[in-house]
């Protein structure tokens, strides 16, 4: 295919920069070579599995998807199911986080030394905010007014340890919830709809991708009179 060195050069980028592995953080490591008389030390050890483990799962992403069809049209809804059901794949095999997941990890891990609730809610729509989340039923706000209620029937700051405190607040966001028609049972419906949405995101990313890989090639001397093709009729496959 006349692209194809363009885009396979942007589809390993992708792959690196979280379609695949999706936000991981890749650690630098060291080159291991073996030394003579040189003990190994501990440090040197945890970085190498630490090295091979991400080898490990990003060789898992890739062999699953050099398996699966994917088809980079965003604006079909049956495209961007069957992406997320090879994330979703790709996830369970090579033991990743999915978003509900990541985004339960970096709040717990961003909250846990937070005394106080206001802090706290604060903190959770600056995490909102940066994974590119919208809160369109405006359950901050009225999250907001619930603790602002609390705060006033106590007659000061609600701690996270006040369990009294505490108990009023989650009373109160228990009203939220079914004012906006919220129910636990509905967790995974709402999670599978994030998926879903993350799912697009990339997509679209992936289309964008191609476009530009496309163009830029075809500003060359030698394809300049060659029709670009469809980014739907392109096999990811072929460029893994």
């Amino acid at each position: 295919m006349a692209f194809s060195s363009r885009l396979l050069s942007k589809s390993k980028q992708l792959c690196g920069n979280g379609v695949i592995l999706q936000q991981e953080r890749l650690i630098p490591v060291r080159h291991f070579a073996k030394e003579a008389n040189r003990p190994v030390l501990k440090g040197d050890e945890m970085l190498k599995n630490i090295f091979l483990d991400v080898k490990k799962k990003f060789e898992t992403a890739l062999g699953i998807l050099r398996k699966e069809k994917i088809t980079i049209d965003p604006n079909d809804p049956a495209a961007v199911s069957q992406y997320a059901n090879v994330m979703k794949t790709i996830r369970e095999k090579a033991d990743l986080f999915s978003e509900s997941q990541r985004i339960q990890h970096t709040i717990k891990t961003r909250t846990q030394d937070i005394p106080d609730a206001r802090t706290y809610l604060l903190t959770l729509k600056e995490i909102r905010i940066r994974r590119g989340l919208t809160d369109e039923l405006g359950a901050e706000a009225m999250m907001m007014d619930a603790l602002e209620k609390v705060e006033k029937e106590l007659k000061k700051p609600l701690l996270r340890n006040d369990k009294k405190g505490m108990a009023l607040l989650l009373a109160e966001f228990d009203k939220v919830n079914q004012k906006l028609g919220i129910r636990k049972e509905d967790l995974p419906k709402y999670e599978e709809q994030l998926e879903l949405k993350k799912a697009k995101a990339q997509l679209e990313e992936l289309e964008k991708e191609a476009l530009e890989a496309m163009e830029t090639q075809k500003k060359r001397e030698e394809f300049k009179d060659e029709a670009m093709v469809d980014v739907k009729s392109l096999d990811i496959r072929n460029f893994i």
